[in-house]
């Protein structure tokens, strides 16, 4: 020991030969709090079609082109990157592929009667719009053949086309029961006599195991990971995930995302049932975006905010389709979706669709008590921020500590150092009033280990305001 406040890692107290010896330490450097840049993964299948990234790989993605040619274009995977990046162009986004299913969702476009008008029929593919002009006189199979080249002209799009006659075949170009989630509709503008039928014909089946897939990641760390699944199954293959990864052993925190357009009593109950206070459910009824896309939306706007403390209130999901009035969700639906740990979304002014309140699935507590602790989606985020940074500053400062009567006190120091700035950003309160509760100790039984109380009053998102108007005459 060099002195009683001076130590040194480099310099030993043994040397004799004449000089000037300068190390540096920089464990006092960093006095600032960690950066909080949210790494978002996206679980998504591959095309059998096409595609360089074998199932089971992760891959960096930084656009929707990438995306096409390391999944196939039209891919599950493509199109949630494509929907991610339209919500939040500024990602840190890999991509989990995930394989193919087992048979693919086909759907028969007819068209009936020659055009005794001139206009144009559109077919709606999802969120996807494909127009084709019709000519007065075309005959019925001449359309369908037009249909079939404009969807030839559009890669992008999740299925593709064959024609036979007056029959265009779409077929999903991911395979699985997922495909369903792709709406098909149409829309004949102008054009009168000819008629479109469009029907469901091969059932897709058999999506891929999400359990397989997320092990595959489970010793890394993503703050946000999207899953394009609903099945109560799937989502609480994502749950046990979330949950292991993120405790206080492993501690490689991170929120899961999924979406639904299904029935609102199905789906509530479905949110309900997963009481995950990391496992987010957004839902948008009559939509004819797919699930999965809406999901990897939802992901892109959640990582894009590093402040884990704002409330994600009205933030909009850029490219979802808004549905129709009749669809939208009353007052008292909403109300239902929050209480049953379902996030709604509503339609906003210019027909955008955005987060009425970003809440979790946890709903109760142990003991079936409505337990409102981890009810919004910032809380557990907040929470896990605080850990990092007193983690990181812990780490910083003592990476090779005695443990001696003097360390308790220095690491309280630095707990209420990081707790303080915390404050400053406003992501806890009360940090003065709390602090005689801030307890670091020696363990009874481990003479190496410290132990720690840190309670965090974690800052509340402003979601309701109530106030009263007195007339007065």
């Amino acid at each position: 020991m060099a002195s009683k406040n001076v130590s040194f890692d480099s310099i030993p107290s043994s040397i004799r030969k004449p000089g000037k010896y300068i190390e540096f330490n920089t464990r006092l450097a960093v006095r600032t709090l960690p950066a909080n840049l949210q790494r978002m993964l996206i679980l998504g299948q591959i095309s059998t079609t096409g595609g360089t990234v074998a199932a089971g790989v992760v891959t960096k993605v930084f656009s929707d082109a990438d995306a096409a040619t390391y999944f196939g274009s039209g891919s599950q995977a493509h199109r949630m990157v494509k929907a991610a990046i339209t919500a939040n162009p500024y990602l840190d986004l890999s991509v989990l592929s995930l394989a193919d299913g087992t048979t693919a969702q086909t759907w028969t476009v007819t068209i009936a009667n020659a055009a005794t008008r001139s206009g144009s029929i559109k077919l709606y593919i999802g969120n996807d719009m494909v127009e084709t002009a019709v000519a007065l006189n075309d005959a019925a199979t001449a359309i369908a053949a037009a249909i079939n080249a404009s969807l030839g002209q559009r890669p992008e799009l999740p299925v593709s086309a064959a024609v036979v006659d007056n029959v265009v075949t779409l077929t999903a170009k991911t395979r699985g029961t997922i495909a369903t989630e792709c709406d098909m509709g149409y829309e004949i503008v102008g054009v009168t006599a000819t008629t479109v039928t469009i029907a469901a014909a091969v059932a897709g089946a058999v999506n891929p195991a999400v359990n397989t897939a997320l092990a595959l990641v489970a010793g890394e760390q993503y703050d946000v990971i999207v899953s394009p699944f609903n099945a109560s199954a799937d989502l609480d293959y994502l749950k046990t995930h979330l949950d292991t990864v993120s405790g206080p052993m492993e501690q490689r925190p991170g929120v899961g995302i999924a979406a639904s357009d299904g029935v609102l009593a199905t789906v509530t109950t479905l949110a309900a049932g997963r009481n995950s206070g990391r496992l987010l459910l957004a839902y948008l009824r009559g939509t004819r975006s797919p699930s999965y896309e809406i999901a990897a939306a939802m992901g892109a706007v959640i990582a894009g905010e590093e402040d884990p403390a704002v409330p994600l209130n009205t933030l909009e999901l850029k490219g979802i389709h808004a549905p129709a009035v009749t669809s939208r969700f009353t007052r008292t639906e909403q109300e239902s979706c929050l209480h049953n740990g379902t996030t709604p979304l509503e339609v906003g002014p210019g027909e955008k669709v955005q987060i009425v309140r970003a809440v979790t699935t946890y709903v109760k507590d142990a003991n079936n008590i409505d337990d409102i602790s981890l009810l919004d989606i910032t809380t557990i985020r907040t929470l896990d921020y605080v850990r990092k940074a007193i983690r990181e500053r812990i780490a910083l400062r003592f990476p090779r500590a005695k443990l001696s009567t003097k360390t308790a006190p220095r690491v309280k120091t630095e707990i209420m150092d990081v707790l303080l700035k915390l404050e400053d950003l406003e992501i806890v309160e009360e940090v003065e009033a709390n602090r005689a509760g801030v307890i670091v100790e020696r363990d009874l039984q481990d003479p190496n280990r410290l132990n720690a109380k840190i309670p965090a009053d974690v800052v509340n998102g402003l979601h309701v305001f109530a106030g009263r108007i007195d007339l007065l005459l």
